[in-house]
């Protein structure tokens, strides 16, 4: 692996590149995947490649392969099309070599020891714990684990090498007697320390309750929404703005805000590529950055937008660590690492006198992220009645805006959650408008 970087790095240059960099990723996992409550497939999956990005006279070309006999050729298309390309004005350089932090709890020896059977041993956890409580029934679900490898080199003197594993587990239910409900349960963790037999029992037990749904009136209430209802929201209406890349191209609705008052004293938002065993925890982000601790939202204020290498140069300030990308057939753009949600916590349905209690939501992905408004249904909805989860909801649907729920949080629980990147207890904001 390192060999090989080496040598496409040295290739690249000599084709003409006057800066280069090149990403090598490799992924190995095995996915098991059952239906209702019998085995369907098993898979093992390896990737492996590397992504060259070569810059001749201020352009950026790219290209990738996956095989080491297309190497010349993958140099050679990355600075072709760095030649035919127009200079960047705002172009300014591949970041530089830099001193990177100590960063735990990413790699686990006994997930990259896992065997087949032992896979499909958690895979069974989850469809038994479904069968501890009677009337449901699992549709999907599975277990996976994985182990990452990567490494990153350039001609500024850049070289991180880095492994990590994850495993993650979930699983759908319905209710097999009388009125139907479903619902499912997800976590993902980088060692094993997942109750996966609880995941599938918690699951069933949230689908059960649900059954016998109320219609409710039209109004304005307390919502409290769960880490998965919370976390979609932030992802698709609120994370794009604080993206500099929108910001920049004038795609955000937190344009000239840094400074000013955007959400309710108490809120704290940080963005942290050191959280110890974070799902996206690493020394440095995708281009070779040191990963570090970046307040965005501090007692209300938004304190700065998120940058990679390019748009941070373009704006004049360092990157905050945030180059990222999907895999090692893109170039690197700017992305959330560790979303870390900070607000004073509290038994937050015993505190919540009247209001409606949302688990999941479908739709955050249609949320105009420049305006922030979003209209989203509710699934596995409950009403709250004097401290307490009182009826399941037949049918739900809530809109709002996520600059305006920033300012009306009113409350967060103590039910921290890892929703992949992000960090986040459920959390109450006040006058949301839902329809039943």
């Amino acid at each position: 692996m390192y060999e090989l970087a080496k040598k496409a790095l040295k290739l690249t240059e000599e084709a003409g590149a006057e800066e280069a960099e090149i990403y090598y990723a490799a992924n190995h996992s095995t996915g098991i995947n059952f239906k209702k409550d019998s085995l369907e497939n098993a898979k093992d999956r390896f990737s492996e490649g590397l992504g060259i990005r070569a810059i001749v006279n201020g352009a950026v070309g790219f290209a990738s392969t996956n095989s080491a006999r297309e190497l010349e050729n993958a140099v050679k298309i990355a600075v072709a099309e760095a030649r035919v390309r127009e200079n960047d004005p705002d172009w300014v350089a591949l970041p530089s070599n830099g001193k990177y932090p100590g960063v735990s709890g990413i790699f686990d020896k006994k997930v990259e020891a896992l065997e087949l059977e032992e896979c499909i041993g958690y895979a069974v956890e989850l469809v038994d714990g479904t069968k501890e409580m009677p009337g449901t029934l699992p549709t999907s679900g599975g277990f996976t684990r994985s182990r990452s490898r990567r490494l990153i080199l350039n001609t500024n003197g850049i070289e991180i090498e880095e492994e990590s594993t994850t495993v993650s587990g979930f699983v759908d239910v319905i209710t097999v007697n009388g009125d139907t409900s479903t619902a499912y349960d997800f976590a993902v963790s980088r060692s094993l320390d997942i109750d996966f037999f609880s995941l599938g029992k918690n699951a069933s037990d949230l689908a059960l309750k649900s059954r016998g749904g109320i219609k409710i009136e039209p109004q304005k209430t307390d919502v409290v929404f769960h880490p998965f209802a919370f976390s979609d929201i932030l992802e698709e209406a609120l994370a794009p703005s604080i993206d500099a890349d929108n910001v920049q191209k004038g795609r955000s609705g937190l344009i000239d805000k840094v400074g000013g008052e955007i959400a309710v004293p108490e809120l704290c938002i940080y963005d942290d590529g050191l959280v110890e065993a974070g799902i996206e925890t690493a020394a440095s982000d995708d281009e070779g950055v040191p990963s570090q601790h970046t307040t965005v939202i501090k007692n209300g204020v938004l304190e700065t937008y998120l940058y990679d290498s390019y748009t941070a140069g373009k704006a004049g300030v360092k990157s905050t660590g945030n180059g990222s990308r999907s895999s090692y057939t893109s170039p690197p753009s700017v992305g959330l690492r560790n979303f870390v949600i900070d607000y004073p916590q509290e038994d937050i349905i015993a505190n919540t006198t009247s209001g409606v209690f949302v688990n999941t939501i479908i739709g955050a992905h249609t949320a105009n992220s420049i305006s922030g408004d979003f209209s989203v249904e509710a699934r596995n909805a409950f009403t709250i009645k004097d401290g307490a989860l009182d009826k399941p909801i037949k049918s739900l649907m809530i809109s709002g805006n996520a600059f305006e729920l920033m300012k009306n949080i009113t409350g967060a629980g103590f039910d921290v959650r890892k929703v992949g990147g992000i960090i986040t207890p459920s959390i109450r904001v006040s006058g949301m408008s839902v329809i039943g």
